[in-house]
């Protein structure tokens, strides 16, 4: 039996000193997952933690040391930044204990969870779903994985993103509000997670607008860097 259209092609990240790759199933992102950035957009820090999803094919993959073109999506005049620890799955599970939680990550990368802004505040007034403000072509970007077998469990770290050499964002992992294995348990009681799946696991302070023709450029302390020109 063959397909009546061309299949699709499969979302992979590339691993860290492996010719392997990752295969991706989803991309959930959980909201407001640092105090500071919490505050900054008018929630209330002790808010249990929320859950979205980004289309896998959102991903937009940046070599190891390159500077690649990011384009500035249609429809928007505010288009935000919001750099992010990725933890990819290499277990899934249902209701997954948050003491064994950790183990079922296979490892780390760093992302950024670019954000129609002006589109996801409408959607808010409107009590409408996120699709249109979060999910646009490559709003995705993520660097190689890390295996958590090299480079262990970051629980802290700094966490950065500079636009043009200015810095706009900075945190530390250890100011996340839910921990990883928090955020892995938690979604387990949702979805029945696989392996495959990626978690952006929240932003700090700062978010703000990028233009057309600026330079981000993420780093998160451990795990890696990333760096876009916005075309």
């Amino acid at each position: 039996m063959l397909s009546v259209i061309p299949n699709p092609s499969r979302t992979t990240l590339p691993i860290q000193g492996s010719p392997d790759l990752f295969p991706v199933r989803r991309v959930y992102c959980v909201g407001r997952n640092y105090r500071a950035h919490a505050r900054e957009m008018g929630a209330d820090e002790r808010d249990p933690p929320f859950f979205f999803l980004k289309p896998a094919d959102t991903l937009q993959v940046v070599p190891e040391g390159a500077t690649i073109a990011h384009p500035y999506p249609p429809r928007t005049e505010n288009y935000h930044f919001e750099v992010e620890l990725v933890a990819a799955l290499g277990r899934g599970g249902r209701d997954i204990p948050v003491e064994s939680a950790g183990t079922h990550v296979y490892g780390y990368a760093v992302g950024l969870d670019m954000t129609r802004r002006d589109l996801q505040d409408e959607a808010k007034r409107q009590a409408r779903p996120w699709e249109l403000g979060k999910a646009a072509d490559c709003s995705a970007p993520i660097g190689p994985l890390r295996p958590a077998g090299v480079i262990g469990h970051p629980r802290s770290g700094a966490i950065t993103l500079d636009v043009d050499g200015e810095e706009r964002q900075r945190g530390d992992l250890s100011e996340m509000i839910w921990s990883v294995p928090e955020q892995v348990a938690l979604l387990s009681t949702y979805f029945e997670l696989h392996p495959g799946d990626l978690i952006f696991t929240g932003t700090p302070s700062g978010v703000g607008a990028v233009r057309r023709g600026q330079t981000m450029s993420a780093r998160i302390e451990g795990v890696g860097s990333i760096a876009l020109r916005v075309v």
